[in-house]
């Protein structure tokens, strides 16, 4: 499970070489403190850490990316993305797919979407087993960017989870169950073929959308 630590450095370093997403300098340099300090913070800066939350991830969207909706992700989503990109890493890959966002997922591991895979036996060893039999083994000495890009498919993943949040009309934040189910709805994605191999259906995929509401209302601000 990834700590805080990790996911505000990962994070810090995604923000900081985006060139469609900007912060402001504050909030960077404050999760650049976060990274470094850890367990060390206070609770009062913890509070913040988690509050501050509230960046967009990449989005197709129009009205989310001219900032005219406010779309807030919660803090677990968030770091289930920077874990993404580090996977993608691990994994020899040139871009950041959904299998990487599902693997992300899993690696943060405090969601009720990754409850439920691991309480349902899918786990991150078998969708890194599973990714390597859909996609293939990367080349030995192949280096991933810093930032692996999102593929398409994991562009629309994350659109997905944008739009239904919005067709909702509820308050609260787009979550990492939102996420797993925008992975879920492209069955020519690899991420869903690696869900589906691992025994994941619509019925878990109906359980978890009832969730999904409740986690965004519960998400911590």
């Amino acid at each position: 499970m990834a700590t805080a630590a990790q996911a505000a450095a990962a994070f810090v370093s995604f923000l900081s070489s985006s060139t469609t997403h900007h912060a402001a300098p504050s909030f960077v340099s404050f999760l650049a403190a976060a990274a470094t300090a850890g367990p060390r913070l206070t609770s009062r800066y913890r509070s913040r850490r988690v509050a501050a939350v509230v960046a967009q991830l990449p989005t197709t969207h129009p009205e989310v990316a001219a900032g005219e909706k406010k779309i807030r992700w919660s803090s677990r989503a968030v770091r289930s993305f920077a874990m993404a990109e580090l996977e993608a890493r691990k994994m020899r890959y040139p871009t950041t797919g959904t299998e990487g966002l599902l693997m992300g997922i899993l690696v943060e591991g405090t969601s009720g979407a990754a409850k439920l895979l691991r309480a349902n036996g899918i786990t991150l060893l078998k969708v890194r087993e599973e990714a390597a039999n859909v996609l293939g083994k990367s080349e030995m000495f192949y280096f991933s960017p810093m930032h692996p890009p999102l593929t398409e498919a994991a562009q629309r993943a994350l659109d997905w989870a944008v739009n239904e949040k919005l067709k909702s009309g509820e308050d609260g934040e787009v979550t990492a169950n939102h996420l797993l189910l925008g992975i879920w709805s492209d069955k020519e994605s690899a991420g869903h073929k690696i869900l589906a191999s691992l025994g994941f259906d619509d019925e878990k995929s109906s359980l978890l959308a009832k969730t999904a509401g409740e986690e965004a209302a519960m998400s911590p601000r």
